[in-house]
């Protein structure tokens, strides 16, 4: 190596070093790169995932009994989050056996060509106050729609509880087909509440 090649590859490294430097602590501190949120665990006990429709202007509950979250969320860091709810369809219920056997059929969610709807966050927007805001996409007869979903958030000590409640067109996912698309016999909107108990979720 020539002397001139040894001075200029010095020049080089000295100018190098600070940026070396730099990249180096942002390395090691905590918070200066982009962290995969932590996955809360959803707890059955005290989650639920209900349903209201409107049958000839009377409302009418039902709730799914079966249903599934993974949920990568940090409060503080809200925008780097992401939700996913698959829900078992042949697991809807009202607790009346006619009603009951009715559902999982191919006119309204038929659950045996399509055993499973979902949920798959896009956004997720802090309002303040342990309130968010979670866009997505929503997925139920094998028919996507967009949906914005209000979500409140409490605590206490290592639990949290997520509630929110929105409300879908069920005609848009082909739910209610045939005679049931009379929307003066059941009303084309339906009403979604859930409450969802988390353990792991970072504090607020």
């Amino acid at each position: 190596m020539t002397t001139s090649f040894r001075f200029l590859a010095r020049r080089l490294l000295l100018r190098l070093l600070p940026v070396l430097a730099v990249l180096a602590l942002l390395a090691v501190t905590p918070g200066a790169r982009a962290q995969t949120p932590p996955l809360a665990t959803l707890q059955a006990a005290g989650s639920e995932l209900v349903f209201t429709i409107r049958q000839m202007g009377v409302p009418v509950e039902g709730r799914f009994e079966r249903f599934q979250a993974q949920i990568a969320f940090d409060p503080r860091q809200p925008a780097r989050g992401r939700v996913g709810i698959t829900i078992d369809t042949g697991s809807a219920r009202f607790g009346a056996r006619e009603i009951d056997a009715e559902v999982p059929k191919p006119a309204w969610l038929g659950a045996v060509a399509f055993p499973q709807a979902s949920f798959r966050s896009t956004t997720i927007k802090a309002l303040g106050g342990g309130r968010f805001e979670v866009g997505g996409e929503l997925t139920l007869k094998g028919r996507a729609q967009p949906v914005i979903v209000p979500v409140q958030i409490t605590q206490s000590g290592r639990q949290s509880t997520a509630r929110g409640s929105f409300a879908v067109k069920r005609l848009a996912f082909g739910i209610g087909e045939g005679e049931w698309a009379d929307t003066s016999l059941v009303a084309d909107e339906v009403q979604v509440r859930f409450s969802f108990a988390l353990d792991g979720l970072p504090p607020l």
